[in-house]
Order: C-alpha cells, then structure tokens, then sequence
C-alpha cells in the first residue's frame, strides 16, 4: 500500500486496483505544483470527500466529471450531487461501510463543520466526517478536519487502526500537542502522518510537537508527492 500526500488536507492512496483520491485539491493549493496535477490523480478510481469546505470540495466535482469516476460521502449531499451533477456517487453514513475495489472504508464521525458559499449565502454540504481505510493487513483513520472528541475511544477500540492520517495544523483542527495527546490516549497507531499543515501561514510549520508527543511511534513528515510505503 502506498500512502501519498498532496499537500494540505489531500492524500492518495493505493492499493490492489484502488486508487482513491481523499479531499483532492489541485486548483490553487500551494503546496501541490502544477505540473504535478496530472501525477496526483493519474490513474484515480474513487474520489472520498470529508466535508465541504473549498480546501477539500473545490476539485471533487470536475475531477469526478473528468475522470468518470464515483466520489464517496456522506449520504445526504452524494445523493444530490447525484441528481442535480449528473456525477456517480457512493452515498454512506457514520457507522457504514463500502467496498471500493477491494478496499473497506468505514465512515467514522469527525467533530468540526461542512459548509460551502453559494449566490445565495452560506449552505450546509452534508456532516463532517472521516475514515478508517482497511486493507493488506493496515487499518488507516483518515481524521479528516476534526477537533479531539471522545467518540475517538470507541473508534481507536473497535477499528484497531495501525496508521493515522491526523490534521494537525491548529486553528481550525487539533494542532500537534493535541493531536499526539488524542493518538496517545485513543489510538495504538506504529505510524503517524501529520496532515492539513504547512499550507498556510496561520497554521503549524512544523510536526516537531507531534514528534515529541509520541516516543516509539513512527511519526512520518511526508513530502508531497513522495509515495510512503507500508
């Protein structure tokens, strides 16, 4: 399995005949060139949404129209977009799990909002939310945007995830010191990897809390585009 980060809050992650795309942003992330948009996305079989904030919405459409694959999400707006974007989508819920070739992911609650600006003011898009990933032996909590909340004790205790995907860049997420005290205290991940950092000057730079938080666990600072293999 391949574990690949695009900047921000974006991952991509591979395995078997899956390659699913989560939260992708290509238009307008500075942390993503654009000449490597195409390499981001070649090759992409689903696309997995947790909210609907531009930093994670902006792409899912045209990506989906473009590429001719589903987008998985929370139920309410998959089955809109379904109807009013012509678009296939895969609509779950919190607690439901679907098989996307080959690969299971569970939609797990996140704790944070999933609003979007229309002509006509603000909307909400659905919930918030995140995922645990399973396959080839590794169980992944993508955290999605989330605050610490305590519904990560019956998650970390039911889903048994090896690997973290944690937003952790503060202000509108945990930051590091929380999120090493939420895996600490919820979770029993070997590897950690820091997301929805660096991108912009309000959030944190540096994964240096988070590394000191967790001695014994694996804590990866991704570069983006560099696939990390597990």
């Amino acid at each position: 399995m391949k574990i690949i980060w695009l900047g921000h809050g974006s991952f991509r992650i591979e395995s078997g005949e899956a390659v699913l795309l989560i939260d992708p942003w290509l238009s307008g992330n500075p942390a993503l060139p654009e000449d490597q948009h195409d390499a981001a996305i070649a090759g992409a079989t689903h696309i997995l949404l947790t909210h609907t904030h531009f930093d994670h919405v902006i792409d899912v459409l045209p990506l989906a129209k473009r590429l001719k694959i589903p987008v998985a999400g929370q139920y309410d707006l998959m089955g809109y977009w379904g109807e009013a974007e012509g678009i296939e989508t895969i609509g779950f819920n919190k607690g439901g799990t679907v098989n996307l070739s080959g690969v299971r992911v569970s939609m797990v609650p996140a704790s944070h909002s999933s609003t979007f600006s229309t002509p006509e003011g603000l909307r909400t898009g659905g919930s918030e939310v995140g995922y645990m990933i399973s396959a080839e032996g590794h169980t992944i909590y993508h955290s999605g945007d989330t605050a610490i909340m305590a519904d990560m004790d019956w998650m970390g205790e039911y889903y048994k995830p090896d690997i973290g995907i944690l937003s952790a860049g503060g202000h509108f997420t945990m930051d590091m010191k929380a999120a090493a005290w939420a895996a600490k205290r919820y979770f029993d991940f070997k590897t950690v990897i820091p997301g929805h950092y660096k991108t912009f000057p309000i959030l944190e730079q540096s994964a240096r809390a988070l590394v000191d938080g967790l001695p014994g666990v694996d804590v990866i600072e991704a570069e983006v585009m560099i696939p990390i293999e597990v």
